[in-house]
C-alpha cells in the first residue's frame, strides 16, 4: 500500500556544525575545483551533500555485495537506451552525492564531461544498513528537492525495498509516497513513467544464494 510520509528530519548539516568558524559550506562548482586541483582524490570517500563535504561510510561484505546483485540484475533488464551508474556521481544545485546505483540516460559519452543531471536520471538507489536513517531522510530530501522521479532505499536493517516517488521541492522538500516491498514481493522498475520488468525482492538481498565463508 502507499503512505504518505511526513517532512523528512533535519540533516545533521541542519543542525549547525559542531565546532563554529571552523566549517564551510561549499558550492557545486566549489567542490568541483577542488577535485580537480587534486584536494580530494578517489581515495578520498567525501561526497557534497547540501554544500557539506561528508565522509563516506566503509562498505561492509553485505552491502557491497547488494550493490552487486542489482547492478547485475539492472543491467540485463535494460534497454540499451538507459545506463546504470554505481557509486558515481550526480549533479543537482547544491550538491554531488554519489549514490549507490543511478539509471540515467546513454550514452555513456555524453558524461564525458559533466556529471548526470536530474533530467537524465529516472531511478536513484541506495543500499541502507548503518546509513539507513541519512539515507530516508537527508538523501531522500536532497533527491526530492532535485525532484528525481524514483528513488530506492534497499533496506538491509529489515529485508527490504523501499520506493519512493511523487517528489516535491520547496521549504520541505520530500517524496510523498513511499511503498515497502517484503521478501515475498516483487518491485515494479518503473522507466520514465513506464513499467518495463519486475525485480524479486530476495534477488536484491545477501543470501539469496547462501553465505560463502
Amino acid at each position: 500500500m502507499s503512505v504518505a510520509l511526513k517532512t523528512p528530519l533535519p540533516s545533521p548539516a541542519a543542525e549547525g556544525p559542531l565546532l563554529p568558524g571552523l566549517v564551510y559550506q561549499f558550492t557545486v562548482e566549489q567542490y568541483q575545483q577542488m577535485i580537480e586541483a587534486g584536494i580530494f582524490t578517489a581515495n578520498d570517500r567525501v561526497e557534497l551533500l547540501e554544500g557539506w563535504i561528508i565522509h563516506k561510510m566503509t562498505q561492509n561484505p553485505p552491502h557491497a555485495v547488494a550493490v552487486d546483485y542489482a547492478q547485475e540484475i539492472l543491467r540485463a533488464m535494460l534497454p540499451a537506451a538507459w545506463k546504470v551508474r554505481e557509486q558515481k556521481p550526480i549533479q543537482t544545485s547544491d550538491s554531488q552525492p554519489e549514490p549507490d546505483l543511478a539509471i540515467v540516460q546513454g550514452p555513456a559519452g555524453r558524461y564525458e564531461a559533466r556529471h548526470p543531471k536530474p533530467s537524465e536520471i529516472v531511478l536513484l538507489i541506495e543500499v541502507a544498513d548503518t546509513t539507513l536513517l541519512d539515507d530516508r531522510n537527508w538523501k531522500g530530501r536532497l533527491y526530492a528537492r532535485a525532484r528525481i522521479p524514483v528513488y530506492w532505499i534497499i533496506n538491509l536493517v529489515d529485508g527490504k525495498v523501499e520506493v519512493y516517488t511523487q517528489p516535491k521541492g520547496g521549504k520541505a522538500p520530500a517524496y510523498r509516497e513511499r511503498r515497502d516491498y517484503g521478501q515475498e514481493e516483487s518491485v515494479p522498475l518503473m522507466l520514465a513513467g513506464q513499467q518495463i520488468g519486475h525485480i524479486p525482492v530476495r534477488d536484491l538481498l545477501p543470501g539469496r544464494t547462501g553465505m560463502v565463508k
